[in-house]
């Protein structure tokens, strides 16, 4: 998939790719060889590993905001069946920034909750981009206490930038509401499965990212504040100059968060990004999924909630002195290809759109 936004570090990708649409058209005139055309697309697919193998922070909070990237509803048509969406908080009104549903992930009934940022100007307006109000939240919870009253496993896709920063969001307890869901994911008796598809920004996140497990795609982001807050905050301007050393500061990628202990895993994306293939990163996401389904499905609810509670007590712990030295030297990272490696995965196949 050729995408029609270009960010700033893809351009001698671009450019190839406009060599290789040329070569290709001489090809069908039988102007150029098969082989040249063979090595062009070899070179193509060596330049993309090389970049995104490379990419800073910063860009990677670029890739995350990709216009094109996939967002919670691409993924529920691409890999989800039988999904009914649920409306509304018993409250105040429905958020549209937080889609909440039931549907099938191959053999198994799940409760699925995410953020949808929207596509187009009139849904992003309706979406806040994303950012979710107090209703969205306390739908959110509704949905998943719901979901554990029947032991209905539930996804949360996260991709927000935050939570609404509005005086009415402030004023109807947007604080209190993420908090809310904090205390009660925390003990909900089923499993949950939390993955980073995009970007995941503050307490706008958290309130639908307590689970089981949490995982992240690969150029995915997950941090406390963004690098533009940050950098407003540090350095009064958030000048490209101060973005960078925001973004790096904040350790916000997924291999720096997998190292710091609060990631369970890295789910790797096609070469070039997942805007460039959603599909196939769908086909990746879905299997990931089912493997944990799989694996938490026969889990004792006791023991089920004793792990996760003891998986967010441990985050945050940290040593000082010889034990930190002695602590790093055996949790030393692995090099970028060891860490995006995974057990075997079952593979699945998404089926294309019927017309």
């Amino acid at each position: 998939m050729t995408s029609t936004y270009r960010l700033p570090f893809e351009k001698e990708i671009y450019e190839l790719e406009e060599a290789l649409a040329r070569l290709e058209a001489d090809v069908e005139k039988k102007l150029a060889s098969v082989e040249e055309l063979q090595r062009l697309r070899r070179e193509l697919t060596n330049l993309k590993r090389k970049i995104y193998s490379h990419l800073s922070a910063w860009e990677t909070v670029l890739v995350a905001r990709h216009p094109e990237r996939p967002q919670f509803l691409d993924y529920v048509e691409m890999m989800a069946e039988d999904f009914v969406e649920l409306h509304g908080d018993r409250a105040f009104g429905d958020d549209r920034a937080i889609r909440t549903g039931f549907a099938r992930i191959g053999d198994y009934k799940v409760m699925l909750v995410g953020h949808q940022k929207g596509r187009n100007l009139q849904e992003r307006q309706q979406c806040f981009y994303g950012c979710a109000h107090p209703e969205g939240y306390r739908k959110a919870l509704l949905k998943m206490k719901l979901a554990a009253k029947f032991r209905v496993p539930i996804i949360s896709l996260i991709d927000t930038p935050g939570a609404y920063p509005g005086i009415g969001a402030e004023e109807r307890g947007q604080a209190h509401l993420i908090a809310a869901n904090l205390m009660e994911m925390a003990r909900l008796p089923t499993p949950i499965i939390c993955v980073v598809i995009g970007e995941g920004g503050s307490g706008g996140a958290l309130g639908i990212g307590v689970g089981d497990k949490l995982a992240m795609l690969e150029f995915a982001y997950y941090s406390v504040i963004s690098p533009e807050g940050c950098a407003g905050i540090l350095w009064k301007e958030a000048t490209e100059e101060t973005k960078i050393r925001a973004a790096e500061a904040l350790k916000l990628t997924a291999r720096d968060l997998q190292r710091l202990g609060i990631l369970d895993d890295i789910i790797p994306e096609p070469l070039g990004g997942a805007h460039r293939d959603p599909r196939g990163m769908a086909n990746t996401l879905k299997t990931y999924l089912l493997r944990y389904l799989r694996e938490l499905r026969d889990v004792p609810t006791d023991v089920l909630l004793q792990r996760r509670y003891e998986k967010y007590r441990r985050m945050g712990v940290f040593l000082e002195g010889e034990a930190a030295l002695a602590s790093a030297a055996l949790q030393a990272p692995v090099n970028a290809d060891e860490q995006l490696s995974h057990e075997p995965l079952e593979e699945v196949t998404v089926e294309p759109d019927q017309e």
